[in-house]
């Protein structure tokens, strides 16, 4: 067991998570920290036009979104940027996306509701890895649109992968007793904005390339022996 957000996450412990299916425990006190600046913001963004709460996104920021709309905006922000080609990407690709992405947020900068946490700490732990297209981006904001097929999974829609099988996330949260996250403020901007995919990724192939060195020169050092 890993006890994250209470000190920074090592790439052994990473390795551990992602690539021995070590299991995640959140810090309490880093989840009441989360908790506080979620409701600071829901304080804060009173009457006020903050981007990506009340208003639009990008060249469309300038338009004002109706309070009573602030929870369908986030929610179309996630599905419009669900697209994306190609094949799956492996469970253990996913898993690294999933640990990055808890990892920043446990942070406790990005104001979103708790329940986004513990649903991806339940994501990891009972292995429910979303279904994520090796290909698709929009740039300079990140990896738009694999975090977004993260944050599908996360409000209870699209498909994941359990057990080598896939199935609609609906029906997985049916069978392990788990509710989607509560949209309240940002939550849609505030999981998908971000490079946590390329970060998880990048991670697991920084881990497997030191592996291949250390075997490649385990493998020299034999060969030597042998032709002694």
């Amino acid at each position: 067991m890993v006890i994250l957000g209470k000190e920074a996450l090592s790439v052994s412990e990473f390795e551990a998570i992602v690539l021995n299916n070590e299991n995640v425990e959140i810090d309490p006190v880093a989840l009441k920290n989360c908790t506080d600046s979620h409701d600071f913001l829901i304080k804060f963004s009173e009457n006020k036009i903050i981007y990506g709460i009340n208003t639009g996104f990008g060249p469309m920021a300038q338009y004002r979104v109706d309070d009573s709309q602030r929870k369908e905006l986030q929610l179309n922000l996630i599905r419009s940027h669900c697209t994306g080609s190609g094949g799956l990407l492996p469970d253990s690709l996913v898993r690294g996306i999933l640990l990055s992405r808890l990892n920043t947020l446990l942070l406790g900068y990005s104001g979103v509701h708790p329940s986004v946490i513990n649903l991806l700490a339940e994501f990891i732990n009972k292995g429910i890895y979303p279904n994520i297209r090796e290909h698709g981006s929009v740039g300079a904001s990140g990896d738009l649109v694999q975090l977004a097929q993260v944050a599908l999974a996360l409000i209870g829609e699209g498909k994941c992968n359990v057990n080598d099988s896939i199935c609609n996330t609906d029906e997985v949260f049916v069978a392990n007793n788990l509710k989607p996250i509560e949209i309240v403020a940002r939550e849609g901007l505030a999981i998908i904005n971000g490079t946590a995919a390329m970060t998880g990724i990048g991670l697991v192939n920084n881990i497997r390339a030191r592996q291949l060195v250390k075997l490649a020169v385990m493998a020299s050092c034999l060969i030597n022996e042998i032709v002694n």
